[in-house]
């Protein structure tokens, strides 16, 4: 095709519609930068902003002496979710267990509060002091707490609020599906740090942030998919890293923290600048809900309330006084402790078997998966136990740079005889021969 324009912004427009309209592809090479400032009669420097232009859009992408092309344009992968195979026991949806939820049901009748207008407080009052008490041991002193809607809505905020697209994000490896897909759309460049069952290791992240991640995404306990959890002495070792990057972003993503059966441990330095605590409460009440409480330092707040405004996007307060009705009633904590035993005897009861026929799994401390490591084709695993009726999530959906071999199986719906037919299941489709070729 045929760049024209005379300034720098009419030959970004030119390309972003070429882009747009399909004439430009992604993989495309742009022409060198000398050549077009000569081929329009212009500066070079004219056409480099332009080509600066498109890449701070992510349009394009420069690969040094390779010069400039076109992106892929950000996609989501994979998401959770119940598949439309209903004749596969899904075990990869990543799902609570239906029948271990709250019924809402019960929160709704009774006396509601006045109808909330344009201008408002964002978050009830009632809310706001349950949030503040839950999260005040967790957090450094003078925190300021918002509503998000769910924790990747939050990441997203988040993100939009302290980076620009194009910004590495240091998260962990392998790395949860939704924090994949929301870094990607946001136009950040995620950059995978190793964990092992103490959570993320400490040397891997040191580097990642050397090498000048802007931000850090670290799951405290449950991660998922592999289920561990931060010691106190890993966190510690964090912490110390993190306090050499005084205006790195802290992120910590303590999704399952109604229902964690293991310690929380802070990483977050006093150096830190900008940092902030996310709590969803999806796995305990329910994901429909779409809440989560975030608390964070004083100017990240100032920057998340230009959009949490009273006036655009705030959390509705019809949930929140439902979400606030259920934390107060003196049943619920009762209830979600026995949801926690429950999850923690069908990941342990599948541990079990698994080990009593010569599969390993990650040592997951909590949560409600199992990150089964993989020798040979993740495919091909995958291929024989969807003929024998299970439906598992493959390592591959949680790349970050490198595809982890292992499978995530979630526990959540998994009684106890269903989890021998899958240990038995699973150690057939191991031994099936690979077909010839």
């Amino acid at each position: 095709m045929k760049i024209t324009g005379s300034t720098a912004a009419e030959i970004y427009e030119c390309i972003r519609e070429a882009v747009q309209v399909g004439t430009l592809q992604p993989g495309d090479s742009l022409p060198p930068v000398r050549e077009l400032g000569e081929e329009l009669s212009l500066n070079r420097n004219t056409v480099a902003a332009a080509y600066q232009r498109l890449v701070k859009a992510g349009i394009a992408m420069t690969q040094g002496r390779y010069g400039t092309s076109i992106c892929e344009q950000p996609q989501a992968g994979e998401q959770e979710g119940l598949s439309k195979d209903t004749a596969l026991i899904d075990l990869a949806d990543g799902n609570p267990d239906p029948d271990a939820l709250i019924d809402i049901s019960t929160y709704i009748s009774g006396k509601w509060p006045r109808p909330f207008l344009y201008g408002d407080e964002t978050v009830l009052p009632e809310l706001h002091r349950w949030g503040k008490e839950w999260l005040a041991q967790d957090c450094p002193t003078g925190f300021e707490l918002e509503l998000a809607h769910g924790a990747v809505d939050a990441i997203e905020r988040l993100a939009a609020a302290h980076l620009v697209s194009g910004d590495k994000v240091a998260v962990e490896q392998p790395c949860f599906l939704g924090t994949i897909n929301a870094l990607r759309l946001s136009g950040m460049h995620a950059v995978g740090v190793a964990i092992d069952e103490e959570g993320i290791v400490p040397e891997s992240l040191e580097a990642v942030l050397k090498d000048g991640a802007r931000a850090v995404l670290i799951t405290p306990r449950a991660h998922n998919p592999t289920g561990c959890s931060l010691s106190n002495s890993r966190a510690k070792e964090i912490s110390k890293v993190l306090a050499h990057y005084p205006n790195v972003f802290v992120i910590v993503d303590d999704h399952f923290a109604l229902l964690a059966e293991t310690a929380y441990y802070s990483v977050i330095p006093e150096t830190s600048t900008r940092w902030a605590l996310i709590r969803s409460l999806s796995k305990a009440l329910g994901p429909d809900l779409r809440v989560a409480f975030l608390a964070c330092d004083a100017g990240t707040a100032e920057r998340l309330r230009t959009r949490l405004a009273p006036g655009m996007t705030w959390v509705s307060h019809i949930l929140q006084t439902i979400i606030a009705r259920c934390l107060i009633d003196k049943g619920t904590i009762p209830h979600l402790n026995q949801v926690r035993l429950q999850y923690s005897e069908r990941r342990a009861n599948l541990r079990r078997l698994l080990d009593g026929i010569g599969i390993s799994s990650f040592e997951s401390s909590d949560g409600f998966n199992v990150w089964i490591p993989i020798q040979g084709d993740l495919k091909d695993v995958g291929y024989e136990l969807a003929k024998r009726g299970w439906l598992v999530r493959l390592g591959s959906a949680f790349t970050v740079q490198d595809c982890p071999q292992a499978l995530r199986v979630t526990v959540s719906k998994l009684p106890d005889d269903l989890a021998q037919a899958f240990a038995t299941d699973l150690k057939a489709s191991l031994l099936q021969p690979k077909p010839a070729p």
